[in-house]
Parts: C-alpha cells; sequence; structure tokens
C-alpha cells in the first residue's frame, strides 16, 4: 500500500467517524471546551478564601477589591459556561470568557510565563471557534438573505482560532535527543502545520485529537495524588485546559477549517 492509499484509507476512516458523530460532536466539543471554566469557577467557590487571600498579597489591592475578583471569576465563568451549553447568547459569553482570560493573564503574571501564556492562547483559539460556529447559527435563521462571502469575518475567526490552537502544541514538544522525542516532534509538528494551514484539516485535527488525550490522561492524572498536595490542583488545572483545547480541535473537526484554508481552496482548483 503506498503512502497515497494509506492516506485515503485514514481520511475514509475519519469520515465515516464524521457521519457516526456528527449529531453529537459539536455538543461534545463544546462540554470539552468549557470545562476549563468550569472547574475554575467550581474552584473559585470552594477556594474562596485561598484565592482572595492570594490576590490581595500578590497585588497589595485590599480586601473588597481580592473579593470582587474572585466573585467576578466565579460568576463569569459558571454564567458564560451555561449561556454556552444552553446556545444562548453565546456570543456574549465568549466575549465574557475572553476578558476573563485576558485578566487572570494579568493577576496571576501568565504574560511572564511563556509556557501558560500560550496554553491561554490556545483556550481563546477554541472560544474564537465557538464565536464562528455561533455566528454559522445565527446566519442559517436567515436562509436566502446574501451573505459576505469568503471574506467575512467567520472565516478568519476559523483561521485565528485554528492558528491559536496549534500553540497548545509547542508547549508540548520535547527537545531530548532519544528517538521517541525526536520521532514525536516530528509528528506533531507536521500536524500543527496541517491544522494551521488547513491542509487535511479533519484528519490532522482527529490525530491530534487522540494524541492530545492520550498525552493529557498519561501526564496529568491529578486523581492519583491526594487532594491536599498542591501537585493535584496544578495538574488538574494543566488537565482541564487540556481538555478545552480538545475541544477546540473538536470543533475544527465538526465544521471544518473554514474559507481560508487550503482545502477550501482545492475545491477552486
Amino acid at each position: 500500500m503506498g503512502q497515497e492509499d494509506l492516506m485515503n484509507t485514514a481520511e475514509d476512516v475519519a469520515d465515516q467517524f464524521l457521519r457516526v458523530t456528527k449529531q453529537y460532536l459539536p455538543h461534545l466539543a463544546r462540554l470539552c471546551l468549557i470545562s476549563t471554566f468550569l472547574e475554575d469557577g467550581i474552584r473559585m467557590w470552594f477556594q474562596w478564601n485561598e484565592q482572595r487571600d492570594y490576590i490581595e498579597a500578590t497585588w497589595n489591592c485590599g480586601y473588597f477589591l481580592a473579593t470582587c475578583f474572585v466573585l467576578l471569576n466565579l460568576i463569569g465563568q459558571l454564567g458564560g459556561c451555561v449561556l454556552i451549553l444552553s446556545r444562548n447568547f453565546v456570543q456574549y459569553a465568549c466575549f465574557g470568557l475572553f476578558g476573563i482570560i485576558a485578566l487572570q493573564t494579568v493577576a496571576y503574571s501568565i504574560l511572564w510565563d511563556l509556557k501558560f501564556l500560550m496554553r491561554n492562547l490556545a483556550l481563546g483559539g477554541g472560544l474564537l471557534l465557538l464565536l464562528a460556529e455561533s455566528r454559522s447559527e445565527g446566519k442559517s435563521m436567515f436562509a436566502g438573505v446574501p451573505s459576505m462571502g469568503e471574506s467575512s469575518p467567520k472565516q478568519y475567526m476559523q483561521l485565528g482560532g485554528r492558528v491559536l490552537l496549534v500553540l497548545m502544541f509547542m508547549t508540548l514538544l520535547h527537545f531530548d535527543s532519544n528517538f521517541f522525542s525526536i520521532l514525536q516532534n516530528m509528528v506533531g509538528t507536521a500536524l500543527i502545520i496541517l491544522v494551521a494551514i488547513g491542509f487535511k484539516t479533519k484528519l490532522a485535527a482527529l490525530t491530534l485529537v487522540v494524541w492530545l488525550l492520550a498525552i493529557n490522561v498519561y501526564f496529568n492524572a491529578f486523581w492519583t495524588i491526594p487532594a491536599y498536595k498542591p501537585m493535584h490542583d496544578f495538574l488538574k488545572y494543566d488537565f482541564f485546559q487540556t481538555t478545552s483545547v480538545i475541544g477546540g480541535l473538536l470543533l475544527v473537526v465538526a465544521l471544518g477549517p473554514g474559507g481560508v484554508s487550503m482545502d477550501e481552496k482545492k475545491k477552486e482548483w
């Protein structure tokens, strides 16, 4: 079997998977995508005092402002999750969660930690894809009304979402000299490029979902660490943030790459 035959077989398997799961995949993608906000909102409730004291001590902002910060994070994240899952005011919910990401990036000094910054940007990419999906649903309500075509903001949201999503994988590359690490980096980088440029997008994104799911369960198994240890919370945060990026990739699989992609341009050739 040649390389082209192998690729065609893989695409057939991916298409079959999509046909079977097309009714459920967008719902699963949205649930995965908001999981980190849901977990963080719940954590704000159970760790109210610790979070407030941390912000008060770090920024010397006083009891009232620190309490407002925790309350905003709690209501903003849980409220946004409810709106997205119920399909109500999705665009407003996404903008609210963008604000939460920006606020936490500054408040927790993530701006100066490249790994966490890239993961937050990847999370933003998932929200961009969710925004693009909500725009698509909104337009479908007005059948027959002329659209803005390929230059519509939706196409560029999908492009931006794809490019930001792959930043998650840049944090997973290991610069070791052993064969397995080199192979993993080569395959991972190839898949990242395919998703970013929108070539064989659904197959590449589905492969990344499987790869990232395996890495997430293996490396971020927070349930194996006692709850009182700091590593438990760290791995839990990592686990749900990675799950959110998986949700973004599942949206790419479900919706396709959009107009600004090689897959779409191939149809014109």
